[in-house]
C-alpha cells in the first residue's frame, strides 16, 4: 500500500510539474509565434508597398489609379489604399516628412466600424501611399502554429507522463522491496537480501537494510546461544547441589561437608546470576573474567569433590593427580567451570569401569578419560558449538553440545587455549594452557 501510494505521489508531482511546464512553454510560444508572425506580416506590407509604389515610379498614370488587376490583389487580401499623409499616426507623418519610409500599426475608418490594421507608408511621385491590411488576418496565418504547438505539447505531455510513470515505478519498486522485507523482518522471519540498486541514496538505503537484517539476525543467534550457554553453566552447580542434598538425607556425606559444597555453590551461582544482570545493562553476550594468581591443583581438588557422587553412580574412577602447587594466572571461577565441563563430558561418555584423571601442573590443566573418544577429523572441530552434538548426538549421550565451546572462550578470555588428543576407544585427553606467574615460570627453568 505504501510503495503504491509513494509512485502514485511520485506520479503526481512529477506530472504536475510537466504541465506546468508545458502550459508555460505552449503560452511563452504562442507570445512568441504571434510576435514573429505580426513582424513577418508587417515585414511583408511593407514589401507589397514597396512593390507597388515601384511600379507607380514608372506609371505615367496618376497613383490613385491603380491597374485592375493590383487592384484586384488588394481587394482579395482585405487590403486598403490610402493617399492622405494626415490618416497616419504623428510618428509616421514626421518620417515621411524626413524622406524615410513608415510602417507599423494604426487605427482606420469611421468611430463605430474602426478596426485594426497594418500598414506601410511610401513617398511616390507624386503624393503618398499607404497600405493598409487588416490585423484579423493575422489570426488565420497564427491558427496553424498554435494548433501545431498545441499538439507538440500534447505528445510532450504523453511522453512526460510516461517517463514519470516508468521513474516513479523505478524509483518505488526498491522502496517497496526494502518495505516487504522489513515487514517479513518484523514477523520474525529471516528474509532474503534485498537486491542493491537503482540510484545512490536507494541502493544505500537497501545496503543498509541488508547490513540491518544480516546483525539483526546475528545478535539474534549470539542470544539464542548465550541462553543455552547459560542454561548450561547453571546445571552445573544446581546438578551439584542436589547431589549433595540427596548425599545428605541418605547419610552419605556429614552435613557440615554438604552445606560447604551447597554454600559454595551457591556463591558460584550468585557470581553468575550477578553476571547474567551485568550483561543485560551492558547488553553483552559474554562472561567477566578476574585473572589472578591461583593455584591450579586447589581448582583440580574441588572439582573432583563436587563430582565424586556423580563418578559413583556413573561406577567411573575419578581421581585429582598433582605433584604439588600448580601456579597459573587466570580466574578460579571460571577454571573450575572448565574442568566442570571437561569432568562431566568424561564422566557421561566412560563406561562403567572406565577412569577419569585431572590432572593440575604450572599453566596446564588435563582431563584425561577411557571413554570411545573423537575421530581424528572431529578433533578439529570438537569446540565449535552444537558440532559434536549433531556428530555423535545419536549414539552417544552427549549433551546439549556447548560445553566445549563454552570451554574454549573461557580459555581464550583468560588468556590461555585449550586443544584435544584422542586414540579412540583408549585415552582421550583435553589440554587446557594457562598462563604461569613470573616467579613460577624463572622457577621451572632448568638450572
Amino acid at each position: 500500500m505504501r510503495g503504491n501510494a509513494l509512485r502514485s505521489r511520485l506520479f503526481q508531482a512529477i506530472g504536475v510539474v510537466v504541465l506546468i511546464c508545458v502550459a508555460l512553454t505552449i503560452g511563452l510560444g504562442i507570445v512568441l509565434t504571434r510576435r514573429a508572425v505580426q513582424q513577418a506580416t508587417l515585414k511583408d506590407v511593407g514589401h507589397q508597398a514597396d512593390l507597388i509604389a515601384a511600379a507607380q515610379r514608372n506609371s505615367v498614370s496618376s497613383v490613385r489609379s491603380l491597374p485592375v488587376r493590383i487592384q484586384t490583389i488588394l481587394n482579395r487580401q482585405h487590403e486598403i489604399l490610402l493617399f492622405h499623409r494626415s490618416d497616419l499616426p504623428p510618428w509616421a507623418q514626421e518620417r515621411l516628412a524626413h524622406g524615410k519610409p513608415a510602417q507599423g500599426t494604426m487605427s482606420y475608418g469611421a468611430a463605430d466600424y474602426r478596426g485594426r490594421y497594418y500598414f506601410a507608408a511610401r513617398l511616390v511621385n507624386p503624393g503618398t501611399l499607404i497600405l493598409l491590411r487588416p490585423r484579423s488576418t493575422t489570426g488565420s496565418i497564427l491558427s496553424p502554429y498554435v494548433w501545431g504547438l498545441l499538439i507538440a505539447a500534447a505528445a510532450g505531455g504523453l511522453l512526460a507522463a510516461l517517463a514519470a510513470y516508468l521513474l516513479a515505478r523505478r524509483i518505488s519498486r526498491p522502496v517497496g522491496r526494502v518495505a516487504a522485507a522489513a515487514r517479513t523482518l518484523a514477523s520474525g522471519a529471516h528474509p532474503e537480501p534485498v537486491p542493491v540498486e537503482g540510484a545512490t541514496e536507494i541502493a544505500t538505503l537497501a545496503s543498509a537494510f541488508n547490513d540491518l537484517a544480516a546483525q539483526l539476525r546475528k545478535a539474534q543467534e549470539a542470544e539464542r546461544n548465550f541462553l543455552l550457554s547459560v542454561s548450561h553453566e547453571l546445571k552445573t552447580p544446581l546438578t551439584a547441589i542436589r547431589g549433595y542434598a540427596e548425599a545428605v538425607e541418605d547419610g552419605v556425606v556429614e552435613p557440615q561437608v554438604a552445606a560447604a559444597t551447597v554454600a559454595a555453590e551457591a556463591r558460584r551461582l550468585e557470581r553468575l546470576v550477578r553476571d547474567l544482570l551485568d550483561l543485560a545493562r551492558m547488553n553483552r553476550t559474554d562472561f567477566s573474567v578476574h585473572n589472578s594468581e591461583i593455584d591450579l591443583a586447589e581448582v583440580v581438588d574441588d572439582a573432583v569433590r563436587r563430582y565424586e557422587q556423580q563418578a559413583e553412580g556413573f561406577r567411573v574412577e575419578l581421581h585429582a593427580v598433582a605433584a604439588g602447587p600448580a601456579p597459573a594466572v587466570a580466574d578460579a571461577d571460571r577454571v573450575l567451570q572448565i574442568v566442570s565441563n571437561l569432568v562431566e563430558n568424561a564422566l557421561r561418555l566412560t563406561p562403567p569401569g572406565g577412569e577419569v584423571r585431572v590432572v593440575a601442573a604450572p599453566g596446564v590443566l588435563r582431563v584425561e578419560d577411557t571413554g570411545p573418544g573423537l575421530a581424528e577429523a572431529d578433533t578439529e572441530h570438537a569446540f565449535e558449538r552444537f558440532y559434536l552434538h549433531e556428530r555423535y548426538g545419536r549414539e552417544r549421550q552427549v549433551g546439549t553440545g556447548l560445553g566445549l565451546a563454552i570451554v574454549k572462550e573461557l580459555a581464550l578470555a583468560m588468556g590461555g587455549d585449550v586443544d584435544v588428543e584422542s586414540r579412540p576407544g583408549t585415552l582421550t585427553v583435553f589440554t587446557v594452557r594457562l598462563r604461569v606467574p613470573r616467579v613460577a615460570a624463572r622457577e621451572t627453568l632448568p638450572a
